[in-house]
């Protein structure tokens, strides 16, 4: 006499989890791998080269060591190290190697998310500042303090037990049959796509918690910016406006940036994820890395001469005839 065994309980005691996963990448075409090589080379390069500007003219002129000029800095840090946490691997499988272990695929996703959250929440201490700036000018200087403005950054720097909780509730998911990623980073929802174990506490917490952590930074920025918006309106200058509008633009431009791939990739059912979502990935992760540098440079005239200052510093003299 034989018992029914379903399918899914058959095959978790039949195999066991994975050591390595498959990283499909971007494109599966040998004919595109050393096109998109080189793009994401270049991209990288400027991403590391921008973001280093930033942090050397800041820190080199006394006229930058301004509580927004301090968190542009971190910002551009922390965009370097999010960014060389995905690009090099993604050129290491554009040129052949598309393995990645168990582990480093988890610790990849770590920080991912990590370093992702930080990016998050520098916005908020960045809308914050200028709201201070707008709407309490008489007491920025000492709300804005130096000691208060390492705070403000330690505090974007906590929410890492985000990061933990996905990735020791991924680690107890089982995964067989098949260790193909179809995307070019170690992320959760495709990890979980693969999983044979019952994903659902993961995808209430991916839905719940994660959202949380998303919308929470996203709705303080533009209840700041409302703010702003509502003191700026009342200003009777039509130069004091224009210069507060310029003042918020360039970060404005950034939160769209950085939220709207966001929100696009994780606001949405694990089961809906395709290969469409990789393009929103990119933006968030490697394009808008790429441009920060640019945006706020273009915009803020201070920043502009301290780049000049600094490029000026470093071209060879002529030697002296």
């Amino acid at each position: 006499m034989s018992f029914y065994r379903p399918k899914s309980i058959e095959r978790l005691n039949q195999t066991s989890s994975v050591s390595e996963f498959i990283l499909l990448g971007l494109s599966s075409w040998p004919e595109d791998q050393k096109p998109l090589f080189i793009l994401f080379l270049i991209i990288y390069l400027v991403t590391i080269t921008g973001n280093l500007l930033i942090i050397l003219a800041i820190h080199s002129d006394p006229q930058l060591h301004t509580p927004m000029c301090f968190f542009l800095s971190f910002l551009s840090f922390t965009d370097i190290c999010f960014t060389t946490t995905i690009v090099p691997r993604m050129l290491v499988n554009f040129l052949s190697h598309k393995n990645i272990s168990y582990a480093g695929c988890l610790t990849q996703m770590y920080f991912i998310y990590a370093l992702g959250n930080t990016d998050s929440w520098l916005p908020v201490v960045m809308a914050f500042d200028h709201y201070m700036a707008v709407c309490g000018p008489f007491h920025y200087v000492t709300i804005m303090s130096h000691h208060h403005c390492v705070l403000l950054v330690s505090f974007c720097s906590l929410p890492q037990f985000h990061s933990l909780l996905h990735t020791l509730l991924l680690n107890h998911l089982t995964f067989c049959d098949s260790n193909i990623i179809h995307h070019f980073l170690c992320d959760i929802s495709p990890l979980m796509k693969l999983s044979c174990s019952y994903t659902f506490v993961n995808e209430i917490v991916l839905m719940t918690e994660a959202s949380a952590f998303l919308v929470t930074p996203f709705l303080c920025t533009a209840f700041s910016y409302i703010r702003i918006l509502i003191t700026v309106l009342k200003i009777p200058s039509a130069t004091g406006k224009h210069k507060a509008f310029s003042m918020c633009g360039s970060h404005l431009t950034v939160v769209t940036l950085f939220y709207g791939g966001i929100f696009y990739v994780y606001l949405q059912p694990v089961s809906t994820y395709t290969v469409r979502d990789h393009v929103a990935t990119i933006v968030y992760t490697v394009l808008s890395s790429m441009l920060n540098p640019f945006i706020y440079s273009l915009r803020n005239k201070d920043l502009k001469q301290g780049l000049r200052k600094l490029v000026g510093r470093r071209k060879p003299q002529a030697a002296p005839s």
